[in-house]
């Protein structure tokens, strides 16, 4: 049984998602002494094991008492009762013989079933740690403090080493998805604290199905319901939230720990129900840091948006999306551009052509990154100088690749087809940024083309409910009309 297993089972026998904290700070003992430290630990773990999913003891706040405190922690991991898993809050992080003998104390020695670790020296550090599947590895994401932002949020620029795809996001997101690739045992967590709801909600689309510690409930300020909504899987699993302090000063610690479950457990089964079956699942999609970032930018500049719009074809959507406006935003036209990059590293073209006119500045970023010659066919044919149709160096006989930024039914792409063929070019791929899913992919299909999108508004949509980013209703009226209208 792998540990998540384990803390699983545990979860579904007490119907908790709450990690007692284990921190005897000096100021709440009556002397400061190891002996002090174990009667209090003792004392809160005989009130509390009833709704404890797990138990989370400091190291700091023993090893400070020297060899007797490493005692008293080894005693006290000793007395919790068998079947509550332990996490030790070591954040350790060390390299090859180093990083063994921490992991050995630590699960051998002391007899924890888990541990935190610091990713910062890389994936042969934690290797030790994760070699037993039967202990755990929470590997420090976005912690819960407000000097966390000094480095976890630092902006990388990662690119794709064959596509030269790629795009920015923060520290903390590089480390969530090393985590996914690391978790080849089941027994990776990540520790997000609930102080940042937002990389919460980030880090659980970059890696949906991997359990989280969420410290930082309580005294540090963080909303439980801001964090189990960013949080939570789509199975009301994947959280845990350990509270110290929160039990421990308070003048009933089995009450405050009784109360605090309950809490845990209302906004959990309101999250749960609001979801309910026709809620986006967390598992449908595994958004990358990427897709986020494009999904965010293009909303957040108006790319995208809500309302009532009356469409080209006389419909009224209750979404429209206007990529126009991407010539005023360097940066998200930037990322768009790269985002077709897969897909054309997969397709074999000798140019590019860019409808106008939304695409024409999406199709020149893409052929000034990936050295692709680009042509255009005319919306209005010139009336005066060379009257071309076709702007742009070409040659008879050479495949062209169509860059355009929406499919809707088609009828647009066919009229560049017919422009571009009758020049004795040769078409078959379209690659848009987003599929309306209205039909286009179909007529398209059976006139011989292939369409092929970096997303399609559904899965837009589903990521903008899951992450709270539109109203409900607002994603409900888009759906509907997309399932009318396809």
């Amino acid at each position: 049984m792998t540990f998540f297993e384990r803390l699983y089972q545990r979860i579904n026998e007490i119907n908790s998602i709450l990690c007692v904290g284990l921190d005897p700070h000096p100021n709440d003992l009556p002397t400061p002494t190891a002996s002090a430290a174990k009667e209090f630990c003792l004392h809160l773990i005989e009130v509390t094991s009833h709704v404890a999913a797990a138990y989370k003891p400091n190291s700091a706040f023993f090893e400070a008492y020297g060899a007797a405190g490493i005692d008293v922690l080894q005693q006290i991991i000793a007395n919790i009762p068998r079947g509550i898993p332990v996490i030790l809050d070591a954040k350790r992080g060390d390299i090859a013989s180093s990083s063994e003998a921490y992991a050995s104390a630590a699960f051998e020695t002391l007899g924890a079933h888990a541990i935190t670790i610091n990713p910062y020296l890389g994936r042969d550090s934690i290797e030790p740690f994760l070699a037993d599947p039967e202990r755990g590895v929470f590997l420090l994401c976005k912690t819960s403090n407000p000097g966390a932002a000094d480095v976890q949020d630092l902006l990388l620029d990662e690119l794709h080493p064959n596509t030269g795809g790629g795009g920015e996001y923060y520290l903390y997101e590089k480390v969530a998805r090393l985590a996914q690739d690391w978790n080849t045992r089941g027994n990776l967590g990540l520790v997000v604290g609930a102080t940042h709801p937002e990389a919460l909600k980030r880090v659980r689309l970059i890696a949906p199905d991997i359990w989280i510690l969420v410290p930082g409930v309580g005294v540090q300020g963080g909303d439980l319901h801001a964090a189990l909504q960013a949080g939570l899987r789509s199975d009301g699993m994947g959280l845990l939230i350990p509270v110290s302090r929160g039990i421990s000063r308070a003048n009933d610690e089995g009450l405050a720990a009784e109360e605090i479950c309950q809490r845990i457990n209302e906004e959990r089964n309101r999250i749960v129900r609001k979801n309910g079956d026709n809620g986006p699942k967390i598992e449908q999609y595994k958004f990358s840091a990427t897709f986020v970032q494009l999904a965010d930018g293009l909303l957040e500049t108006g790319c995208v948006k809500f309302g009532q719009f009356t469409l080209k074809s006389g419909l009224i959507s209750p979404i429209y999306v206007d990529l126009r406006q991407l010539v005023s935003f360097p940066k998200l036209l930037n990322q768009v551009a790269q985002a077709y990059l897969p897909i054309l590293a997969g397709l074999s073209f000798d140019r590019l052509a860019g409808l106008p006119y939304a695409a024409l500045p999406i199709a020149t970023a893409i052929s000034l990154i990936c050295n692709k010659p680009l042509i255009y066919p005319r919306k209005e044919v010139k009336t005066y100088g060379t009257k071309a149709e076709i702007e742009g160096d070409y040659h008879k006989g050479e495949r062209i690749a169509i860059i355009d930024d929406l499919a809707t039914t088609g009828s647009s792409k066919f009229e560049a087809i017919d422009k571009l063929t009758s020049e004795g070019l040769m078409v078959e791929d379209v690659v848009v940024l987003i599929d309306r899913q209205s039909g286009a992919d179909t007529a398209l299909s059976d006139a011989g083309y292939k369409l092929h999108s970096v997303t399609t508004l559904t899965k837009l949509l589903d990521y903008y409910e899951m992450s709270g980013k539109v109203p409900t209703h607002h994603i409900e009226e888009a759906r509907q009309f997309i399932t009318k209208n396809k």
